[in-house]
């Protein structure tokens, strides 16, 4: 009975050496197999994708972004701008003016003036005047004193939209546009006149263009109506608010 288990005992242990010596073979296999890998990994051709959304590389053209952008859209080119056609101007004209003025001024003056002698003309002599009223005098004096302020605060603002059409075309490019508008309501009269110098890259794709970039700017605006009539001045109130007579 102790024999069978002897030889059991070394059947177990050989069996356990043919696996070890098994792994070890297969360890250095693997590694074997890893350095070819590797090798054959750095030297030799890698092959990944041969395609591209962009097309073959011969064949390819050069990158934009209206190629590869699928979000893109294409810049409006600026309109040519002939005679007689028309432009949107957008009038939006804003003024501050503000004037503080304080004036005192005061004046004396005082004369006098004695006539002790004079002459007396009688026939074709000249003798002196005796005078026997008495000496004539004179005597004035002038007290004046002015003390005037004054302070005047404007603001303007003039905001509207007016077509206006290119009358003239400069040599150098430059557009000469005018036009007026007429508005009326009921018995109320409202006109807008427009004229000045502008440049064709000014003018917006949508057919546009600011106030602010028209050189040589002329802006009419009058009113006429029941409205305009309750307080506009008469002609007398102009002429004494011109000259000031008084």
């Amino acid at each position: 009975m102790r024999i069978k288990r002897k030889i059991n005992l070394q059947d177990e242990f050989q069996r356990l050496s043919f696996n070890l010596q098994f792994a070890i073979c297969n360890l250095r296999l693997s590694i074997l197999v890893a350095a070819i890998g590797m090798t054959f990994v750095f030297t030799a051709e890698s092959f990944g994708q041969n395609s591209s959304l962009l097309g073959q590389i011969d064949q390819r053209q050069g990158l934009s972004l209206e190629r590869v952008s699928w979000t893109y859209q294409r810049v409006p080119e600026p309109h040519t701008i002939g005679l007689n056609d028309q432009v949107t101007v957008l009038v939006n004209n804003k003024s501050v003016f503000i004037n503080d003025g304080q004036m005192d001024r005061k004046k004396n003056g005082y004369g006098s003036l004695t006539l002790p002698s004079w002459i007396l003309f009688k026939g074709m002599s000249v003798i002196p005047d005796p005078q026997t009223a008495g000496d004539p005098k004179i005597r004035g004096e002038v007290d004046n004193k002015l003390r005037s302020q004054a302070n005047l605060e404007t603001r303007d603002q003039l905001e509207f939209k007016i077509t206006c059409k290119v009358v003239d075309i400069r040599p150098n490019g430059i557009l000469v546009i005018e036009g007026t508008n007429s508005i009326k309501c009921n018995e109320e009269v409202f006109n807008y006149s427009l004229t000045g110098e502008i440049r064709a890259e000014d003018i917006k794709p949508d057919n546009t263009v600011l106030s602010s970039s028209i050189a040589s700017l002329r802006i009419n605006k009058y009113e006429e109506g029941h409205t305009r009539d309750g307080y506009r001045r008469g002609w007398m109130l102009k002429w004494l608010d011109k000259y000031q007579p008084f």
